[in-house]
This record gives structure tokens, C-alpha cells and sequence, in this order.
């Protein structure tokens, strides 16, 4: 039966996918062949090529499409495509693959999911690259820090077969590839979708600009949440999948659908509006809604957003034509309490009163547990989002501190484990620098890598520790920013996170030396000691400073403890 759907871009819907012949080749093929682990972008991006996701890609860009696209927009052959899609690996890896000719992709278990014929190995220039697409330097921006901080320095480009898409064991029924959502939109009888794209959980104003936005387009309604990677300190994917599965209940029936997007955002505001219309087409969809700010990081550390509020709604028009998809521009929904009902800002007649709960205000009532009100968000969905985020006072957290050696972290760290211990109520595990590199990374020295390397570890075991609702202690050296930021992001994605640096100086940590470790750097006896022959980065990001020489380990814990009772981690005494 022929489909009255939206042609894919480029006019076919790619399928990596190969024949179970021609995998069981490629996997014989791949023992002589360097591999390659992909890391979650990575995972995503190859999902997306292998069941056409991204046609008219039929692989990782090589260098002819990466320039044209980071510069206009384009791939080589003048096809309308605004994002990089690249596979960076470190140099080694570059080299073998370019011996070979060709690359074995593989998961973090060692499964082979696709094979990669080399065409391109280069060096980006990311600066450039960070300026051309995302307009910003800032590695505050998502996308800009990742390609400072994260990305290896080669990108190969080349086609993929692929022998299997990335294996999924949550919500398996809502993974659909474009094929399936195609499918599903032709056997309800559907020719006119409008999809929304969203990352967060959706609440009743959501709800009505969906259905305004179907109305409008006479379309029916394709829900279609985000679930790769996001920006960090969003909602869990498995949290906003349990509310997504409530919210499709509340449309009229056969009026909408619901399905999962494993895409990885970049969080590129205009050009990411247009990529993401782009991947809507592959699905389907004649019609996209966007919104203010659409796929926009929000603002840099002086308060200035990284985009305008429209940018994205203006460059997905200016290619309205040549792309054949639709833009649904809306504006912020607001609550009319006199009629019970939502309705755009700007349809509002002036002096009427209205209420909204921004994100902020939302997760500040979560983290409180003040009531969330039913003119908001639905009761189901409030349930759902208390599960995984309780109240601080209910939620795991880390107190990492930093500081000199000698400068009395583990002192206060026993003191502070004493006094929450005393108090009760979570589980506290406190991991001593020295106690970490016996037990953990007994194995590394002390170069720079192998000190990122150590604090990544406890880092990891912290996050772990504060997911579960217990408390870590943390007390190493952690000389580097780097490391500390990275370590504040992953802890902070999963419960509290408190730093603290103990601000001793070098010369009170050396009289106290009970170690003898500063005599012996001073001597040249230990190489790479913080403070003498290696940097320490004091942090200007630290929520408590300790100034130790004028405190007792007893007071400096106690100010530790009334800050997390500020804060509302722990309840005051008696509450």
C-alpha cells in the first residue's frame, strides 16, 4: 500500500542494517581488524545512521561534509544538513584503523554492532568547530565543553555496516526506528503529524499546546521525547518515560502517539531546530513544533543566554521550503485560574490573572516537598517525579573535600562522619585519599593522569554511594580543577554534592608534615608533590571554606553540618 507520508530527506529512508550472511562475515573479518569501544554519543549517533535516523547519512561525515556542514550548513553534495555527525578516537586507534582500512565498532560488553571502512582520518580544528555551530567559545555550552573536554583528537569518516542496532532493555515497545514509527502512522491512517520534541517531563500546559499545536495543523500528534544523552542535570530518561506513559493517556484516542528518540543533543539551539526537523522527516512527520528557545542551553555564567528566545523558530523558517516540513511556532502556555484553563501569553487579555511554576520554582517544590498543584501537572505525573527526585532532606549526598596535604581533610572528614553518624538516619561512607589508594588505585602513581584517574574513581564510587541515598565523604588531595568540575557534574546528576576546601597554607601543613612528606619533596626525594613540585588549583567554585588554623576539626565539621542543614540536606536538630 502506497503511503501518503513526508518523503525522507534526500528521498529514501537509509538501512545500514546488512543481511545475516554478510554479519557473520564482517564479525569473522573483525578478528583481524582493530576495534574501537564507542562511548555514549557515539552509541547514539550509530543507532540513528543504522536505522536511517539521520539519512541521507551512510556514515560518519568525512572530511569534505564535516567542513561544508560546520560551514554552511550542508554536506558536500550541497544536501541541507546542519550538524557534524563524527567519530573521534584517540591517535592510536586512528593510526590502526587507517592501516587497516577498516574498523570494528563495538559496545562497552565487547559486542560488535558495526563495521566502519575508513575514507577520512584529520585533525579538527574544535575551536573553529565550537564557533561555526554552536556561535559560542564558551565551554560553559554543553556542546562546546564536550568538544574541548571530551573529544579525541582524530575524526574518521567513512560508511558503516551495520550488524545490529545498540541493545535496549527499557521501554522496548516505545523504541521505535523511523520505519516502525512510518508503519504505525500508515496503519492508523495517518498523512498530516505534527511531533513534539521534548527533554524534560511533560505537565499540563504541555499537554494543551500539543493539542492546540494538532488542531491547528489539522495533524494528528507525535510525542517523541529525547532519551540519548541530554543536558546534564535533566530528568532521568527512565523517570521521564514513566510520565510520558501516563501523559499519552490524557490525548483522545487515536489523536496521538508516543515513541522514544535515542538521539544525543548537542544542545545547539537554531541549527540543532533544524537538525532535529530534519530527523522528524525521516519519521514522518509533516509538522514541527518550536518552541522559545527550542534545544537552547539557557544562559552563560554572566546571565546571557547562549541564543535569542526565537533564533531557532527563524531558522527552521528560513528553510521551511526546501526542507517540506512544517514549523507550529508556540509561545509560553499560561494557567487562567477564572476559566480553569491554559492559554498562550500573548491571547491573554491584559489584567487577567494567570499563574506559572517555572522549571526552577518545580524543582526547588520536589526538593522541598511543598505541594505541586493540580492546575499544574497531573497527580500521576507528580508521583512519578517524587519517586526519583524525594525531598533533600530524603536525598543521598557528597561532601568532597579538597585541600593540601597535611591540611587536616581527613581530621575533619572522621569528625564529620562522627557527627552524621551520631545523627543517623543514612548510611555514611567516608573514603580517605590514603585509604583510596590502597583499596582502589593501588596501582597508579602520581603523574597528573594518573592523579585525574584516581579522583574520576572516587568520584564514580561517590555518585554511586549518593544515587542510593547515602552519604560520601571524600577527602583527597584533588589538586585539579578539571577533575573536580567533572566529578561535581556526575555526583550533582544523582543527589547533593557539597565542596569543600580546606584552606590551609603551604606553611602550616609543612610545620605539621607528620608524615615527613614535604621534607622528603623538598629534598627531591618524592617527585610530583602538590604544593612543592606539582600545582594545586585552589577552587574559586567551593561552597565552604574551611580556614583550619583558626578552627578546631570539631567546629570546622559543625560548620560543614549547619550548611547541609541550610541547604536542607539534613533536618535541624529536633525538627
Amino acid at each position: 500500500m502506497a503511503s501518503n507520508l513526508i518523503q525522507p530527506h534526500g528521498g529514501e529512508l537509509v538501512d545500514l542494517l546488512v543481511d545475516d550472511a554478510t554479519a557473520e562475515d564482517l564479525k569473522a573479518a573483525s578478528r583481524d581488524l582493530p576495534s574501537f569501544t564507542l562511548q555514549p554519543r557515539h552509541l547514539c549517533d550509530l543507532e540513528l545512521l543504522l536505522n536511517g535516523g539521520f539519512s541521507p547519512l551512510r556514515g560518519f561525515m568525512g572530511q569534505a561534509d564535516y567542513e561544508r556542514v560546520c560551514s554552511e550548513m550542508r554536506l558536500a553534495d550541497g544536501t541541507l544538513w546542519p550538524m557534524p555527525i563524527t567519530l573521534d578516537v584517540d591517535p592510536k586507534t586512528a593510526e590502526a584503523a587507517q592501516a587497516a582500512g577498516r574498523l570494528a565498532l563495538r559496545d562497552v560488553e565487547g559486542v560488535m554492532l558495526a563495521m566502519l571502512t575508513v575514507s577520512d582520518a584529520w585533525r579538527p580544528d574544535t575551536s573553529g568547530e565550537a564557533e561555526a555551530v554552536f556561535a559560542s567559545s564558551d565551554p560553559d555550552h554543553p556542546g562546546v565543553g564536550h568538544l574541548m573536554r571530551s573529544t579525541a583528537p582524530v575524526y574518521l569518516g567513512g560508511t558503516v555496516q551495520g550488524l545490529q542496532l545498540p541493545v535496549h532493555y527499557d521501554f522496548t515497545e516505545l523504541r521505535r526506528t523511523p520505519a516502525q514509527v512510518r508503519a504505525s502512522f500508515d496503519e492508523a491512517g495517518w498523512s498530516r503529524v505534527v511531533a513534539f520534541q521534548t527533554r524534560n517531563p511533560m505537565h499540563r500546559a504541555h499537554v494543551e499546546l500539543t493539542r492546540r499545536a494538532a488542531v491547528e495543523a489539522d495533524a494528528n500528534l507525535l510525542i517523541h521525547p529525547v532519551v540519548g544523552m541530554t543536558k546534564p542535570g535533566d530528568v532521568d530518561h527512565y523517570t521521564r518515560g514513566r510520565v510520558y506513559q501516563h501523559i499519552i493517556k490524557r490525548y483522545p484516542e487515536n489523536s496521538a502517539m508516543l515513541a522514544m528518540l535515542p538521539l544525543a543533543m548537542r544542545m545547539g539551539g537554531p541549527r540543532e531546530a533544524v537538525w532535529h526537523a530534519i530527523i522528524r522527516k525521516n519519521h514522518g512527520v509533516s509538522h514541527f513544533i518550536v518552541g522559545r528557545d527550542h534545544a537552547g542551553p539557557g544562559s552563560d555564567a554572566a546571565g546571557n543566554p547562549f541564543y535569542g528566545p526565537y533564533d531557532a523558530q527563524d531558522m527552521l523558517q528560513d528553510y521551511t521550503d526546501e526542507l517540506g516540513v512544517t514549523m507550529v511556532p508556540f509561545k509560553m502556555m499560561v494557567y487562567v485560574p477564572s476559566s480553569d484553563s491554559y492559554h498562550p501569553v500573548d491571547e491573554v487579555d491584559e489584567g487577567t490573572a494567570t499563574l506559572s511554576i517555572s522549571g526552577t520554582e518545580l524543582r526547588d517544590r520536589l526538593a522541598s516537598g511543598d505541594d505541586i498543584p493540580e492546575w499544574f501537572s497531573y497527580p500521576e505525573v507528580v508521583a512519578e517525579l517524587r519517586r526519583t527526585h524525594p525531598q533533600k532532606s530524603k536525598q543521598g549526598f557528597t561532601v568532597f573535600f579538597t585541600g593540601l596535604s597535611g591540611s587536616g581533610k581527613s581530621t575533619i572528614a572522621n569528625a564529620l562522619m562522627s557527627k552524621l553518624l551520631e545523627r543517623g538516619g543514612r548510611p555514611v561512607t567516608l573514603l580517605d585519599g590514603d585509604v583510596v589508594r590502597t583499596n582502589l588505585s593501588s596501582e597508579l602513581g602520581f603523574s597528573k593522569e594518573h592523579r585525574d584517574i584516581n579522583i574520576t574513581r572516587i568520584g564514580y564510587v561517590a555518585s554511586e554511594i549518593t544515587k542510593h541515598g547515602g552519604i560520601a565523604i571524600c577527602a583527597p588531595i584533588a589538586p585539579y580543577a578539571e577533575p573536580r568540575r567533572r566529578n561535581r557534574e556526575a555526583i550533582s546528576a544523582n543527589g547533593g554534592y557539597v565542596l569543600v576546601h580546606v584552606s590551609t597554607p603551604l606553611e602550616v601543613c609543612e610545620q605539621r608534615d607528620r608524615k615527613g612528606l614535604y621534607a622528603k619533596a623538598r629534598a627531591g626525594i618524592i617527585k610530583e608533590f602538590t604544593g612543592i613540585s606539582d600545582p594545586y588549583e585552589e577552587p574559586i567554585d567551593a561552597d565552604i571554606v574551611l580556614p583550619t588554623v583558626d578552627q578546631t576539626p570539631d567546629e570546622a565539621a559543625q560548620t560543614i553540618i549547619d550548611h547541609l542543614v541550610a541547604e536542607g540536606y539534613l533536618d535541624s536538630i529536633g525538627d
